[in-house]
């Protein structure tokens, strides 16, 4: 089968198409024959080695497809079916993958291949960040970096039809628009506002009860300044680079607040967690109350470009690579 591999950490231009035997499954493993593959911020991550992975890798943990082939000890899937997965194992830029069955969800009718693809990390990333890192209630006022980028575009959908009013950031004003259109109240550019004023300019001086940080570096100090007093700072991502050391006392010096630092992973490790939460996520597509926009679309064997595009911030949405 054709795979991307790549044997060094770097830039987009290590990413290479391979010709790869892909052996039979292992027991408890079943093999997806990919129709759409996920692009996501996390694979940047694993390319450069800021998340390190044993050489040479694959890449990707998320796709959708049919089942081809079942490993032994494998109880309720059958050849043919639709599913989709995102939690690895890493190697999904590639015509199938083996992946354990315990970490796969089956897809309902009114889900198509592409749309699981494009929304399963991103939409189960914004299912824990609003109801579990962060229980967001009705009438709460939150801000949401990276509002026009894939998972902002899913979770500010998603916290409008939960009765929270979003104030999102985007970087450019192209992507104003994008963000409104997709349930912010507010939207702020980050390199033309004064952001952090404007958040509290928008509370009454009151600052937010919830930041979502997925930019990291740059927005680190300002987000906890947009924060009310026991507010809480869920920075779930990092991509204008790792948020710098900084003393805890910072924390209380600035208003008793509270950080973490999610990730999905822990938020879906074991079958009846991942299988909810993507029930959770099913259920508002289906209804009509969050829509999955896939908005760039790459030949698997054009990945190195779909990587330079997420890198320039030139994609809005989701992306998928087409098998």
């Amino acid at each position: 089968m054709k795979a991307i591999r790549f044997a060094k950490a770097g830039g987009p231009e290590v990413l290479v198409l391979h010709d790869v035997e892909l052996p039979p499954p292992a027991p408890g493993q079943i093999r997806v024959r990919h129709t759409a593959i996920g692009v996501n911020f996390i694979d940047t991550y694993h390319r450069c080695g800021l998340y390190p992975v044993a050489l040479p890798s694959g890449l990707g943990l998320e796709a959708a497809g049919t089942v081809e082939a079942l490993g032994e000890n494998v109880a309720g899937l059958k050849l043919g079916e639709r599913v989709g997965y995102c939690s690895g194992p890493i190697g999904a830029y590639a015509e199938a993958n083996n992946v354990p069955a315990d970490k796969v969800v089956k897809l309902p009718a009114g889900v198509s291949d592409e749309t699981a693809a494009a929304s399963l990390l991103k939409g189960m990333t914004a299912q824990y960040l609003l109801k579990r890192a962060f229980k967001v209630e009705q009438d709460q006022t939150i801000l949401f970096h990276s509002a026009a980028g894939g998972v902002g575009l899913i979770a500010s959908q998603w916290a409008r039809h939960m009765g929270a009013s979003v104030i999102g950031t985007v970087g450019s004003d192209d992507k104003i628009e994008l963000a409104k259109a997709h349930g912010c109240d507010q939207v702020l550019n980050l390199r033309m506002d004064d952001w952090v004023a404007r958040v509290r300019e928008l509370t009454d001086g009151e600052g937010v009860p919830v930041v979502y940080d997925s930019v990291g570096k740059d927005t680190f100090m300002g987000s906890l300044d947009c924060l009310a007093l026991r507010g809480t700072l869920v920075s779930f991502g990092n991509s204008s680079g790792a948020v710098p050391a900084f003393e805890p006392a910072l924390l209380s010096a600035k208003g008793s607040l509270y950080l973490t630092r999610p990730t999905l992973f822990h938020y879906t490790r074991t079958p009846r967690e991942l299988q909810e939460t993507a029930e959770d996520l099913f259920a508002v597509i289906t209804s009509g109350a969050v829509k999955i926009e896939i908005n760039q679309r790459f030949a698997l064997k054009d990945a190195r470009a779909a990587h330079e595009a997420l890198h320039a911030r030139k994609t809005t949405g989701a992306t998928v690579l087409v098998p």
